[in-house]
């Protein structure tokens, strides 16, 4: 049908817990011509899900990766995946596996972003109903966290909500931010290409930042939808390997801080960024491994 051309792409990892509701939701979603789902070495019964949803809905595929090369690999390998469509896919949603779109959600993306050089983010909410501050954000200021000794109140969900948090504005339908998350990203598939993709040298976390500000840099513009809204469930993956989690928020907000800032920044500066990040890794770890007790 007409209008069909929305490709989906689902990166896994021990999503079994949200993984059968999230490609129900996006399998009944208006808009969809593909769904690759890329697992990254599950051991749950997240491989058993795709099976059966893939036999189920002819645009369902799934591939199991016999590691775990990230996030960022991984999106990348779904986008290739998606040239096996059978129609030609121009528009790309990256979606989380605990991201629950509405039967509407992709095509009111569809028709916010009209013609134009977008990368579109939905209103997040959690399961309580409340706004996810991750999805509205300005680009890390690294400056006003070494002020403030980058606390756990600054650098709370390394990567997810490095950048500083933006109130929503809901007089709005597409309010321009920096960088939106990664649980729903939306934009042309051509875009995409344009800007070379997802870094792959992020393993996870602030991959979507260093996505958004690359396509800003390329003249596109950067929007959350705030009156599309998609419950995210939240970190259920993460869960499983918190210390593993934790290294790689603290090495990805290096690489973003090395890749963008350090070039305009002085050696001191670069050198107090790179102590503080690295200062604080073992106080996260540890927290976030008795959390997961």
């Amino acid at each position: 049908m007409a209008g069909v051309d929305i490709g989906v792409v689902v990166v896994t990892h021990q999503s079994a817990a949200t993984l059968d509701e999230c490609l129900h939701r996006l399998r009944a979603a208006a808009g969809v011509a593909a769904i690759r789902v890329i697992d990254n070495q599950s051991t749950d019964d997240t491989l058993a899900i795709a099976q059966r949803h893939a036999s189920a809905d002819p645009r369902l595929r799934f591939v199991a990766n016999p590691d775990n090369p990230g996030f960022s690999v991984a999106c990348n390998q779904g986008v290739a995946e998606l040239a096996t469509a059978a129609v030609p896919v121009h528009w790309l949603a990256f979606v989380n596996p605990d991201a629950m779109v509405e039967d509407d959600t992709l095509v009111r993306l569809l028709g916010l972003a009209g013609a134009g050089e977008v990368l579109l983010g939905a209103d997040l909410v959690g399961e309580d109903g409340m706004r996810d501050p991750a999805a509205r954000r300005r680009d890390p200021d690294f400056g006003r966290m070494l002020a403030g000794g980058l606390t756990a109140r600054s650098m709370r969900s390394t990567g997810q909500r490095t950048g500083m948090a933006v109130d929503s504005d809901d007089r709005l339908d597409l309010q321009p931010v920096d960088a939106v998350s990664g649980a729903l990203m939306f934009m042309p598939h051509a875009l995409f290409e344009r800007i070379g993709g997802f870094d792959p040298d992020y393993r996870l976390h602030a991959e979507d930042l260093d996505l958004c500000r690359r396509a800003r840099m390329a003249g596109a513009t950067v929007a959350v939808a705030n009156h599309v809204r998609v419950v995210h469930v939240r970190g259920v993956s993460s869960r499983s390997r918190p210390l593993f989690v934790e290294w790689h928020k603290h090495r990805g907000l290096w690489r973003y801080f090395n890749r963008f800032e350090a070039p305009r920044r002085s050696r001191p500066m670069c050198a107090a960024v790179w102590s503080a990040i690295w200062l604080r890794f073992p106080f996260a770890a540890a927290r976030a491994w008795w959390r997961s007790r």
